[in-house]
């Protein structure tokens, strides 16, 4: 894995949104890496300490230096049966925080969160940042929103998701005040479930990549026009658009050439 982003002296706060948006794309990335290779990677942008959270099958990372904190969470693997049933219990519950939230997800969350807080209630001078992709998406979209609302820890500075699914309800997602900067590449499914119909909804800034993997801003009609070319495309190509759509790979490459051409 190739690393782009390189912190150097300078804190995540001076960074651009796309800078930004870079640095946590690969973070979450790099997520999904043994702690060993983790670590490598993540000095390379200028972290100092990696710790790695994992109970029952919950897993996230924890990336320190002298003026971040970042929590990458990991999201679904395949081979992990815990991570797919974290995926179907999609059984709205009361949230730790307001309103309810998807139980699966929750789940995820409850398994580590006494050691996430023990580690964020002892930082100092830092700022604190999540970040996921797909099922670690939705469980960073649920930390920030519990640190928001305990006044034991600090606020988080931002939240950048990656494909991510709906987390919670509309109470859920109205009262986060975390400022949420939400990636979604054309047709990734994930960025689809759970259906809104059970009362899900999506929080954030949506930062929309069209089937050409360009930055746009679209309205209904565009929008449709550009998924129907996006499976078009996949079709062409031998491939599901919306299962490729949801690869990390496609989502770091895309913003990082988004971000050369800002």
């Amino acid at each position: 894995m190739e690393i782009h982003s390189k912190l150097g002296k300078t804190s995540i706060s001076d960074l651009s949104i796309m800078q930004r948006s870079l640095l946590f794309a690969e973070l979450a990335s790099i997520a999904y890496c043994d702690k060993a290779e983790a670590t490598r990677l993540a000095r390379q942008i200028g972290f100092t300490t990696v710790e790695f959270y994992d109970k029952h099958g919950a897993q996230a990372y924890r990336f320190l230096n002298t003026r971040d904190c970042v929590i990458a969470c990991r999201g679904t693997e395949p081979t992990e049966l815990n991570d797919i049933a974290a995926d179907l219990r999609a059984a709205p519950v009361k949230s730790e925080s307001v309103s309810r939230v998807h139980k699966g997800f929750k789940k995820e969350v409850d398994d580590l969160w006494p050691m996430i807080i023990e580690d964020v209630a002892r930082l100092k001078k830092r700022t604190l940042w999540f970040c996921g992709h797909s099922l670690g998406a939705a469980m960073a979209t649920i930390m920030a929103s519990r640190c928001w609302y305990d006044d034991a820890l600090m606020d988080p500075t931002g939240l950048y998701t990656y494909g991510s699914p709906r987390a919670g309800w509309r109470g859920f997602v109205k009262t986060l005040a975390v400022p949420h900067v939400r990636w979604v590449n054309n047709n990734d499914i994930v960025a689809t479930v759970p259906p809104a119909f059970l009362g899900y909804r999506h929080d954030g800034n949506e930062f929309y990549l069209n089937a050409y993997g360009q930055l746009r801003k679209l309205t209904v009609w565009q929008r449709i026009k550009d998924k129907c070319r996006g499976l078009w495309m996949g079709i062409k190509q031998g491939g599901i658009d919306s299962f490729s759509d949801h690869s990390m790979t496609n989502y770091v490459a895309h913003i990082k050439n988004n971000q050369e051409n800002e």
